[in-house]
């Protein structure tokens, strides 16, 4: 069994945290949209998004022994959500589905910052422990 490292800790929240903020988005730029004709409400396609996460075998390259390694950021894929009823203008934003969405997004950035905090303060502990 392999050892979790702090680096895939920190490396893992920080993907739950930019998740997060690209639902947020998404999910803003939906509602920002709500009266806009024919607009077709947008998602971030989780499927395409842990593919892209699990096959990324490419990490930063290290050009000084005090840089921290990390994994390459790829950005969600957005794409249109299926399944919606379009309103008569053509429209599909369902502004519940959407506040809804912001509300389970800042719950997951929040957790992961939260982890993330709790981390730091780990460190800091164990410097001042050193002293």
């Amino acid at each position: 069994m392999a050892a979790i490292s702090d680096d895939s800790i920190v490396t893992a929240l920080r993907r739950q945290m930019t998740l997060a903020s690209a639902r947020q988005v998404v999910a803003a730029g939906n509602i920002a949209n709500v009266d806009t004709p024919g607009f077709r409400a947008k998602t971030i396609d989780f499927d395409k998004v842990l593919d892209t996460e699990l096959q990324a075998g490419a990490r930063l390259t290290s050009t000084n022994p005090r840089h921290l390694a990390g994994a390459v950021a790829h950005d969600p894929a957005v794409v249109e959500a299926e399944g919606l009823q379009a309103r008569r203008d053509g429209n599909t934003v369902q502004v519940d589905r959407e506040l809804l969405s912001m509300t389970r997004a800042s719950s997951d950035f929040a957790a992961a910052q939260t982890a993330l905090a709790a981390k730091f303060r780990m460190v800091r502990y164990a410097l001042a422990e050193s002293k």
